[in-house]
C-alpha cells in the first residue's frame, strides 16, 4: 500500500490527515496506516504531505564506502558502528515543496537517500523483528550546508537548518530495502546512481544499532546514508530522489 500524508487545499492551510493512495483516489484513514473512515477523496484534490509526524529525525552518515572516498574520509579503517546525527522535526519538507538557498552557506549540497517510518514503539530490535517496526519505506533529501559542516559541534546548522529533509512521496508498506537502487538528479542530470546492497550498515543493522539507545517512536524517521556523487545546489536548480520502487521526490531550489 501507498501511505500518503496529505491537506485538502495548500499545503500550508489546510490540516493534515492520512489515506491510501489507490491509483487517482485517496481514501481517508485513521491515521498512519490507521483504518478507512468511508471518506475517498480524488487525488488531484489533496496535496502532498512529508509522510512522517516525527518526534526525530536520525540520519546514518558514511554509510557508503565511494561517499567517504570522494569526501576524504577513507584515510583510516571503515566505520566499525554506523554514524548517527540528528534533525528535527523543523527540517521536514513536502514533496514538490521548495526549499530556499540559505544565504549563510556558500557550499549547499545534495545528498539522496532511502528513508523509513517507524510505525510502532522500538527499542533493542533484533534482527528477527526489526523491519516489522517499519511502517514504509520513501525517499529522501539530506540538504547540507557543507562548509558549516566543518565547524558545527553537532553539524546543527549543517544538517537540521528548517526544510532541510524533504520527505516522500508516499511511504511505500510492501518493500525490500536490501537492494534497491539510489538514484538523484539535478537539472535531469544523474548524479548519484548507487545501490542499497552497497551500505556499509544495513537497515536491518541500523535499526537493532539505533534501538540499543534510543527509543524509536511511531513517526519517526530513519535516513540510511547517501551514495557518492554529492554535490552543490544554485537557485533554480530542481532536486529530484528516486528510489526503484518509490517513485520520485522532486525538491525545487529557490
Amino acid at each position: 500500500m501507498k501511505l500518503v500524508r496529505f491537506s485538502v487545499g495548500s499545503a500550508a492551510d489546510g490540516a493534515a490527515q492520512w489515506g491510501v493512495l489507490n491509483g487517482t483516489q485517496v481514501q481517508v484513514t485513521r491515521g498512519m496506516g490507521g483504518k478507512v473512515t468511508g471518506e475517498t477523496l480524488e487525488a488531484a484534490q489533496v496535496t502532498l504531505l512529508a509522510p512522517a509526524e516525527p518526534s526525530k529525525i536520525v540520519c546514518v552518515g558514511r554509510n557508503y564506502l565511494d561517499h567517504i572516498r570522494e569526501l576524504g574520509n577513507d584515510t583510516g579503517d571503515l566505520p566499525a558502528e554506523p554514524g548517527i546525527f540528528l534533525k528535527g522535526p523543523n527540517a521536514l519538507a513536502e514533496p514538490g515543496g521548495s526549499v530556499q538557498k540559505p544565504d549563510w552557506t556558500d557550499n549547499f549540497h545534495f545528498e539522496g537517500e532511502l528513508a523509513l517510518v517507524i510505525g510502532q514503539r522500538a527499542r533493542n530490535l533484533t534482527p528477527q523483528n526489526a523491519l516489522a517496526a517499519v511502517a514504509g519505506y520513501t525517499c529522501g533529501l539530506d540538504l547540507t550546508a557543507r562548509d558549516l559542516q566543518k565547524t558545527d559541534l553537532q553539524w546543527f546548522r549543517a544538517k537540521a537548518a528548517d526544510r532541510f529533509c524533504p520527505l516522500g512521496p508516499w511511504l511505500e508498506t510492501e518493500f525490500d530495502p536490501r537492494d534497491v537502487r539510489v538514484q538523484t538528479r539535478v537539472n535531469d542530470h544523474t548524479r548519484q546512481d548507487g545501490r542499497t546492497s552497497q551500505m556499509i550498515f544495513p537497515v536491518v543493522d541500523i535499526l537493532v544499532y539505533l534501538t540499543r539507545f534510543v527509543t524509536l517512536e511511531p513517526g519517526d524517521v530513519v535516513l540510511t546514508g547517501t551514495p557518492e556523487g554529492v554535490g552543490a545546489l544554485h537557485a533554480g536548480d530542481t532536486v529530484e530522489v528516486e528510489v526503484e520502487g518509490l517513485g520520485v521526490l522532486n525538491t525545487p531550489i529557490v
